[in-house]
């Protein structure tokens, strides 16, 4: 998903969003584990997905501090 879609969703989503990704991420791993995996690029995306929504809920965080 990208960063501005990202963006709109509340704080809510972004937490439902997150655990969809640690899922997937687990998954892949265990696909790679297991020699199963088609696509090992879809493990750098699943991560660089994951630290988006941590950086827009940690700026979200900030704000609200402020």
């Amino acid at each position: 998903m990208r960063v501005d879609k990202l963006r709109e969703l509340s704080v809510e989503e972004l937490n439902d969003q997150l655990a969809d990704l640690k899922t997937e991420l687990f998954n892949l791993r265990f696909q790679l584990a297991v020699g199963q995996l088609e696509n090992p690029m879809r493990i750098r995306e699943v991560r660089r997905s994951i630290a988006q929504v941590k950086t827009i809920l940690r700026e979200r965080e900030i704000r609200r501090e402020a």
